[in-house]
């Protein structure tokens, strides 16, 4: 981490999106207009508004996208309730990159891979999926299993449906938790929904979602035949100042914001039950 990391610049909010009744993805760029910052897929940044608050949000964007940054935020507390009342135009402040990243170039290229996401978990995936879509010849097929409540909470679906659906070597399966009108796909939780499709074995898996998904999900890939070793998630939830200060990600001998956020499974099993 070098000393511009810890200095926040002015960012503008150029575009919002309302992708469920309580998320919305914002575009920032700087004042120059261009990106704040390179990243890497997983890193993420603090966003703040002055005299409200700050918090840590997962670039939602890819590295490949040289224009701007998005950051999909979930409306969930005071901050966030500011950020879905802005309007295009309105600036706030950044800084960042923090964190590590989902290994794309090492252990992630040349491998099939599965991302398996619930909710607004699709959200820190969305940056490693189209970082391998544009650079496709590193890697080999894409499975993306992704479920919500309900049809209207599916993150970026326009997305999905329009992109990701029509991209040749990905396959993108689709789940909601109760049946709904209009909703003709897979009805079912991700967990029992990963078991059912049975993908193989060889896979590379990224997860992300709430803990008991997460929790659900691998113990169903162990049956399946995965180990933890094949496993990679993401904790930036627990992350507060970034930057190992505060305490608020130790959990036993690691800080979420300098080991981690993200981590393979088999490293998260040698950490507390906290976890």
């Amino acid at each position: 981490m070098n000393f511009d990391t810890l200095i926040p610049t002015v960012g503008v909010v150029t575009d919002i999106r309302q992708d469920t009744p309580d998320v919305k993805t914002f575009r920032v760029v700087g004042l120059d207009g261009k990106k704040p910052f390179i990243h890497k897929p997983g890193q993420c940044a603090m966003l703040s508004i002055p005299g409200v608050g700050e918090a840590m949000f997962s670039i939602t964007s890819s590295p490949t996208n040289t224009e701007f940054m998005e950051f999909s935020i979930k409306k969930c507390g005071c901050l966030t309730n500011w950020l879905h009342l802005m309007e295009v135009g309105q600036q706030i402040t950044i800084r960042g990159p923090y964190g590590n990243a989902f290994p794309v170039e090492t252990d992630l290229k040349g491998k099939d891979l599965l991302f398996i996401a619930g909710g607004i978990g699709l959200a820190p995936l969305r940056s490693v999926i189209n970082y391998v879509r544009d650079n496709r010849a590193n890697y080999g097929d894409v499975q993306i299993v992704y479920g919500s409540r309900s049809m209207d909470d599916l993150v970026d679906y326009k997305e999905i449906i329009d992109e990701w659906m029509c991209d040749e070597g990905i396959t993108v399966n689709l789940t909601i938790d109760r049946e709904q009108e209009g909703w003709d796909g897979h009805v079912g939780f991700v967990p029992n929904y990963v078991k059912e499709l049975n993908p193989d074995v060889k896979k590379t898996v990224l997860v992300c979602g709430p803990p008991i998904m997460i929790k659900f999900t691998l113990a169903g890939l162990k049956e399946l035949g995965f180990t933890e070793t094949q496993v990679f998630t993401t904790m930036e939830l627990r992350m507060k100042c970034g930057v190992g200060k505060c305490g608020r990600c130790n959990i036993g001998s690691k800080y979420v914001c300098k080991d981690g956020p993200v981590f393979r499974y088999d490293k998260l099993s040698e950490l507390p039950d906290e976890y």
